[in-house]
Parts: C-alpha cells; structure tokens; sequence
C-alpha cells in the first residue's frame, strides 16, 4: 500500500468519523430544541405545513411533536456516537464488518425512513435523507477496495 492510498483511505475514515459526529450534534439539537425558534425555521415549518398546511396546530399536537422529536434526537444521537466509533475504531483497522455495517445500517435506514416520507408527502424529509446517504455513502464508495478479500488478505 503506497503512503498516497493510505492517506486517501485515512481521509475518507476522517470524513465518516465527522458525518457521525455531526449527526450526533444534529441529534442532541432536534432532542433539546424541537420548541425553539431555530428548529422553527429550520425544520419544523417545513413539517407542520404538511399536516397543518391552515398553520392552525392544536397546542396538544404541538407537545406531540416536542416529544416525539426528543426521542427521534435521542435515537439519532445514539446512532451517530455508534457510528463514530465504527468509523474511529474498526472501520480505520479495515475490519470489514465496519465497512458492511455502515452499509447495512444506512441502507435499511435511508429505504424505511425515506419510504415513510414519501408515504406521507413529508417531502423536506426525502432531501434531509438524500443528502445524508450521500455524505455517507462518498467515502463508503471510495473505500470499498480498502475491504475486498484482496485487500484484506494482502495485509495478513
């Protein structure tokens, strides 16, 4: 392996490592701040409009959604912090687990998620879930020779 393709391959690991991260801090914001004015512009006008598109939401929905957003951002936070480590820990050791795992989970994710949203016209949602397969996916793509039997063998 040349110094060039293990700084490559290094770089790609970098970059799932700060995905991961960053869907950490995007999940601690949807936890914690579901009824602030940011999550207002950011994300939830462009929900609500779907489901309330008069913009009359009954106070009891909008507690509704303040929860159920603290346990979707609990949940996104947990799968970031796992996914850091896979990406900061076996996944830089090659450990072609790492790499299927990242796969798995991101496909069965971004296929469930994005058909729910489809289903229910929550459109903002498919382009939140496009954008973020496809920063998971670059370095996914770019490092999958780093885990065929070829590589893997060439570094017993």
């Amino acid at each position: 392996m040349t110094l060039g393709k293990r700084t490559e391959f290094r770089f790609w690991q970098r970059w799932l490592l700060f995905a991961s991260i960053y869907l950490v801090l995007f999940g601690l914001v949807l936890a914690l701040g579901s009824r602030t004015s940011l999550m207002d512009v950011v994300f939830n006008d462009r929900i609500d409009a779907v489901f309330w598109p008069e913009g009359n939401i009954p106070e009891n929905a909008v507690t509704f959604r303040a929860w159920v957003y603290g346990v979707l951002g609990a949940t996104v936070t947990g799968w970031g912090i796992f996914m850091a480590f896979l990406a900061h820990y076996p996944f830089k050791a090659r450990e072609r687990w790492s790499w299927n795992g990242f796969v798995v989970s991101l496909s069965v994710w971004y296929v469930v998620d994005t058909a729910v949203s489809v289903y229910f016209e929550v459109l903002f949602n498919v382009f939140v879930n496009t954008a973020i397969i496809v920063v998971f996916a670059i370095p996914l793509a770019f490092t999958r020779k780093d885990f065929s039997e070829q590589a893997v063998e060439a570094r017993r």
